[in-house]
């Protein structure tokens, strides 16, 4: 590899460690010309299915539109980033492992509710909010108390609930008429 630094032919590498959870190679590299150090990163270059937008359009795979709905997900909620990094990555080794060449963009918005789901309840209302366009608050109210059904034991005290008190006061009452 070519030195940045002074553009010299030849750098050698002086360590090497791997990185992403083994998803890549760090190396960390000299330049014997003129003695700058800097790192280098080697990942396997993987074709990522094209995604079939609605009408039949089609698109190459865009990490960064994907990296972008989690952060609208969660803007303002409180997921570490290094959580918003292993979801993505998730998504796009579950589109790897599918070998298909194409699909379907609802396919990749089931995935991301899918991590969503783990990661951030009022996160992963807005994505479905969104993505399977609710047209009124009964829709929401649904998909609130699908959520708190589905619920896996032990999360229900560690985040506030959705509705809160009073919300839930009136779906008791409802429940009863």
């Amino acid at each position: 590899m070519h030195c940045p630094f002074c553009q010299h032919e030849d750098t050698r590498v002086i360590d090497s460690r791997l990185a992403d959870d083994g998803a890549t190679v760090r190396r960390r590299r000299e330049c014997p010309e003129c003695g700058e150090r800097f790192n280098t990163f080697e990942t396997a270059e993987l074709k990522l299915p094209a995604i079939v937008k609605s009408g039949e359009r089609r698109e190459t795979f865009d990490e960064r539109k994907l990296r972008v709905s989690f952060e609208r997900a969660l803007q303002k909620r409180p997921v570490a980033s290094h959580a918003v990094d292993a979801a993505v990555r998730a998504v796009i080794d579950d589109l790897r492992r599918s070998g298909e060449r194409e699909v379907p963009s609802r396919q990749v918005g089931e995935l991301v509710m899918r991590e969503l789901k783990k990661l951030d309840q009022v996160a992963y209302v807005r994505f479905a909010s969104v993505y399977r366009k609710f047209e009124d608050v009964h829709a929401f109210r649904e998909e609130i108390e699908k959520l708190e059904r589905d619920l896996p034991p032990g999360l229900e005290n560690l985040q506030l609930s959705l509705l809160g008190e009073a919300a839930a006061a009136v779906k008791r009452n409802h429940r009863k008429s």
